[in-house]
């Protein structure tokens, strides 16, 4: 288990502490929510980790198999719903992977991108579209 500590700093700011490595993030809520914008916002990390968590996971196999996947790049689209309530309402993923897997390969890393745990923690409700670009 992995304990991450926050503190509520004021004016819509928390510094969250990562326990296993003493990291820090600060937290800022968005424009449109009160905040200055200056940093992630709680959503905003939701993304990041979809995001992360989906290239790691494909990084993963790739080494077990001695895939080169350095320069991977992927970018995650957040969109807000106001009504009912406040929430993510979509994340769309678009994937660059460089070139020089044959589609075998390509198949099978996509597939495991898609059994990323952030993925599969999201609520069902949210809209998540993925783009993969091979050769990019």
């Amino acid at each position: 288990m992995v304990q991450i500590q926050f503190e509520y700093r004021g004016e819509l700011r928390c510094q969250a502490t990562h326990g296993p490595s003493s990291t820090e993030v600060i937290t800022d809520a968005p424009v449109d929510n009160h905040g200055r914008g200056e940093s992630f916002s709680p959503t905003d990390l939701v993304a990041t980790a979809l995001g992360a968590c989906m290239l790691t996971i494909m990084g993963i196999q790739a080494d077990k198999r001695g895939w080169d996947l350095t320069g991977a790049r992927a970018t995650v689209d957040k969109g807000m719903l106001q009504t009912p309530i406040r929430r993510i309402g979509s994340l769309g993923i678009v994937l660059w992977l460089p070139a020089g897997l044959d589609e075998k390969a390509q198949k099978l890393l996509e597939a495991v991108a898609m059994k990323c745990p952030v993925w599969h923690s999201l609520n069902p409700e949210i809209e998540l579209p993925v783009t993969f670009h091979w050769g990019s």
